[in-house]
Parts: structure tokens; C-alpha cells; sequence
């Protein structure tokens, strides 16, 4: 039987739930975030940049999801920008986080991103291997960077510099 097809499009206030479901089922993983609760449609919408959103969505509904977050709020870092992506755990390994990271490098491009990072814990080995994958090289290991359940933890920090926006 095959699978059902997966299509890329803008996310809307209208997803959030099912976003916000694939967001703790990444919480619960702890190998996704630091956070320990998923935040309010009000809080994440003013965390994340306007464009590009975006979720993947099948016949099942909403089945991953990319956003940007600034890195800062001084003008000199308005193209550098941080990667979330998430997918429901029932459908990784099915190319669905490949599609939507490359698809938000895409976008990222169009809205003056030129650079993009991403903070992941180094035992998320796909993340890492996706990541690199879609142009993002391994800056560094941010070492005890954080505390989770007591423990502290690592992350690696990797960044894609666009080769068509901020070249000049």
C-alpha cells in the first residue's frame, strides 16, 4: 500500500493544535527541545518570524511543521534566524523533516534570511544528519549549556550561510 502524499504549505493560526500536539510528542522525546510545555498560539506566534511558517499536512492532517525565530532584536542580526522543525514521531523517516527544512531554506531566502542555525542535542543524530544534508555545516559544540531534568546538556550549533542573500 502506498503512502499517503505529503504537501508543504504555509502555516496558519488554524494549526496550531495539531502543531502544538507535534511539538510535545517532541518535548517528550527530550532529545527535541529544553522547553518543558508547549506554549500558548499568542506566546509562539510572537517568538516566530511572521515567514516562513510552515507545515506538512497528508490526508491523516498535519504531520510536521518548520518555523524561524530571530536571534536577536538588533537590527545588524534581522537576516539570522533559528531553525525549528518537528514531526510527529509516527511519520519520521519518511523524508517529511528533509522536505520541510529545505523548503524553509528556500523561503528563508526569499524573506533576506542569509543566515540560518540550529541548536541540537548532540544525541539527536537524524537532526544533526539532516541538518548537514540541507547545507548546514557543524559550528561547535556548546558545551553544559543547559539544564534538563537536572542534568546538564550539550548542544551542537550548526549554521547554513545562504550562498544568494547577504553576498554582497
Amino acid at each position: 500500500m502506498a503512502e499517503p502524499e505529503v504537501q508543504i504549505r504555509t502555516l496558519a493560526a488554524e494549526d496550531w493544535e495539531p502543531v502544538r500536539a507535534i511539538y510535545v510528542d517532541g518535548m517528550a522525546s527530550g532529545q527535541a527541545t529544553f522547553e518543558t510545555e508547549a506554549p500558548t498560539w499568542q506566546r509562539w506566534d510572537q517568538a516566530h518570524l511572521t515567514a516562513p511558517r510552515l507545515v506538512a499536512f497528508s490526508p491523516a492532517g498535519v504531520v510536521g511543521w518548520a518555523a524561524l525565530s530571530p536571534v536577536s532584536a538588533r537590527s545588524v542580526y534581522a537576516g539570522v534566524a533559528e531553525v525549528s522543525v518537528y514531526v510527529g514521531s509516527e511519520w519520521q523517516g519518511r523524508g517529511i523533516g528533509r522536505a520541510l527544512l529545505e523548503t524553509l531554506v528556500s523561503e528563508s531566502e526569499r524573506n533576506s534570511i542569509w543566515t540560518l542555525q540550529a541548536s541540537i542535542f548532540p544525541e539527536n543524530v537524524a537532526s544533526i544528519s539532516l541538518h548537514k544534508a540541507c547545507g548546514f555545516r557543524e559550528v561547535g559544540t556548546r558545551a553544559r549549556i543547559g539544564k534538563m531534568n537536572g542534568v546538564w546538556r550539550d548542544t551542537i550549533l550548526l549554521e547554513r550561510r545562504s550562498k544568494l542573500v547577504g553576498c554582497d
